[in-house]
């Protein structure tokens, strides 16, 4: 940012106003003198050439504390308008600023809302095959309740048929037991035969 300037800033400008303003004080000092010289004098002449002198000093007076009220005031628009200047080209970086970070904003949010876009999908997509695995999940716990009572089922039989083949192991060893004791009266009642042969 450029240097702002104003009527303080700068001693030299300043010195030579005040010494104006000085000259133009010391004038309407020496008017006053002259007066006060032409009211002691008591003479008519005296009076109004001191009065005439008055006069054209507090016009050069005046004179001169106008041209210096015209130069300050043209020194406090020119320090004006170089502020108005500084700050327009102050404002004109803070809107260059301001633009770029809009930019700057705009792409970030553009990217923040393709991301959420891809997001969403992927979550739609998601959320889609949870559905899918929730309906196959279904689909295998029905499966797996018909396979376990077919389990338990066959498992009833299984015991059923271990509980008869148990029974029948037993009856065959009842019939072998009857078959040996048979077995062995008949060959009792053989034996006999044969001797009596």
């Amino acid at each position: 940012m450029s240097r702002m300037t104003s009527p303080s800033a700068r001693p030299g400008r300043r010195r030579q106003r005040s010494t104006r303003l000085v000259v133009a004080g010391l004038l309407l000092v020496l008017s006053v003198v002259a007066v006060a010289a032409a009211a002691l004098s008591g003479s008519w002449l005296v009076a109004t050439l001191c009065a005439l002198l008055a006069a054209v000093l507090g016009v050069a007076a005046t004179r001169i504390t106008y041209s210096e009220t015209v130069l300050t005031r043209i020194e406090a628009g020119a320090d004006r308008a170089a502020q108005a200047q500084a700050y327009r080209a102050l404002t004109d970086e803070r809107v260059g600023e301001n633009a770029e970070f809009v930019a700057h904003t705009q792409v970030q949010l553009a990217q923040r809302q393709t991301t959420i876009g891809r997001l969403e999908q992927r979550l739609e997509t998601t959320a889609a095959d949870l559905a899918e695995a929730r309906r196959q999940l279904d689909g295998v716990s029905v499966r797996l309740e018909t396979v376990t009572a077919e389990r338990d089922r066959l498992a009833r039989r299984l015991d059923d048929a271990d509980q008869r083949a148990a029974e029948a192991i037993v009856r065959v060893a009842e019939l072998e037991h009857e078959y040996d004791v048979v077995m062995a009266e008949l060959q009792a009642t053989q034996v006999p035969r044969r001797k009596h042969a």
